[in-house]
């Protein structure tokens, strides 16, 4: 039987009445690869893109946090209400539509971070919106599922991981801190830090997908729909936060910025929080949505660099065009105004030595035909 959760008979009180399919027992190496690994790739990622941090910058973001406000709303407005709308359009069971519902309340993650560095985004900006959506979390988190599940008869309580809060946070703001040290005292050293971390950041995303996959395989039993969602929700997140950016007068740095910072969310966290709030039989079939989610949002932003790094690429080939092109009219000038020249000194020579009475030249007229030679900027 598929309940739709936007009445309140529907959601999860009929999660104990309604027998839920058991399939292959959770992994208990999964939980250990989302947090070891995540831990570790949280920590060298920060520390690496904390040397791109100038102090100057941060604080002036601080000062005048227009670029953090609009990237709190799409975080905390648009990915919520997302979430919620995409839990109803598709009818989902009451424990998917949980599933999905967390997920769109979590913090952004430290993924659009390196992301945001591939497509030469505001880094200040970014890792500041990653710091304060964290922090905002420790609110805003419980007021969106309040606000959103309250017309749903939940049984039991979501139990927000305030602890996995605090440790995102150090391993956020410690690492952030060190790195904005080194680049202040050694400027060209942190430079070098800087593309060796994200060389190391992109081998670790792709080491998290793949174990992701390996070791989740077992609770890959969601059914198509669920997979759809998964899909499309950080393609969701990553437009309607460029288009709120671009309608708020942002530059084009920070629309990128914003838009990956929106797209991106917590993974960790979101597994967290479910195996805190519900039990093993229940896990069995919500934690393939968080996996699918993160999954497709590596998918996605890889795609969003390629596709910057194309459309660099293809400016630069048409400066280069127009820098031949220029170089080209630039030489037929010069090789017409030589031949002008060439021309009007044979005809004085030829003037010179015809015989006859002599005609003063003026200077001035001697010399104007050299005053055609037209230079190239």
């Amino acid at each position: 039987m598929r309940a739709n959760c936007s009445s309140s008979s529907a959601c999860a009180a009929n999660s104990s009445e309604e027998e839920l399919p058991v399939g292959p027992e959770v992994h208990g190496s999964l939980e250990l690869v989302f947090t070891v690994v995540s831990a570790v790739m949280m920590g060298l990622l920060m520390f690496s893109l904390g040397c791109s941090v100038e102090f100057q910058k941060l604080w002036a973001h601080i000062r005048r946090p227009w670029g953090i406000a609009v990237g709190l709303l799409c975080q905390f407005g648009l990915m919520p209400l997302t979430a919620y709308l995409l839990a109803i359009s598709f009818s989902l069971k009451p424990v998917q539509a949980i599933a999905v519902l967390v997920m769109g309340c979590c913090p952004g993650g430290t993924i659009s971070n390196i992301f945001t560095f591939w497509v030469e985004g505001d880094m200040d900006l970014s890792i500041t919106m990653t710091t304060c959506s964290t922090v905002a979390a420790l609110g805003m988190m419980p007021l969106c599922l309040y606000v959103y599940t309250s017309s749903w008869n939940l049984e039991q309580n979501l139990t927000i991981p305030y602890q996995n809060i605090g440790i995102t946070l150090v391993c956020l703001t410690i690492p952030v801190a060190f790195g904005i040290y080194v680049n202040y005292r050694w400027p060209k050293q942190s430079k070098i830090i800087l593309k060796i971390g994200a060389i190391v950041g992109g081998v670790l995303l792709l080491v998290v997908a793949v174990a992701g996959v390996v070791l989740a395989k077992g609770s890959w039993n969601s059914d198509i729909t669920l997979l759809t969602i998964s899909f499309i929700f950080p393609l969701i997140g990553h437009v309607t936060g460029f288009l709120l950016a671009l309608l708020t007068h942002q530059s084009w740095q920070r629309c990128r910025t914003i838009s990956l910072e929106t797209g991106a969310q917590n993974i960790q966290m979101c597994v967290t929080m479910l195996q805190l709030s519900f039990t093993t039989k229940q896990l069995v079939q919500m934690l393939s949505f968080p996996l699918a989610y993160g999954l497709f949002q590596l998918l996605d932003g890889f795609l969003i660099v390629a596709a910057y790094k194309m459309y660099k690429r293809r400016l630069k080939n048409e400066h280069r065009k127009k820098d031949t092109g220029c170089a080209e009219g630039c030489h037929k000038k010069k090789s017409a105004s030589l031949k002008e020249t060439s021309a009007f000194l044979e005809v004085n020579e030829e003037v010179a030595l015809t015989p006859g009475p002599s005609v003063p030249m003026d200077l001035h007229t001697a010399l104007e035909p050299s005053s055609h030679i037209s230079s190239c900027t």
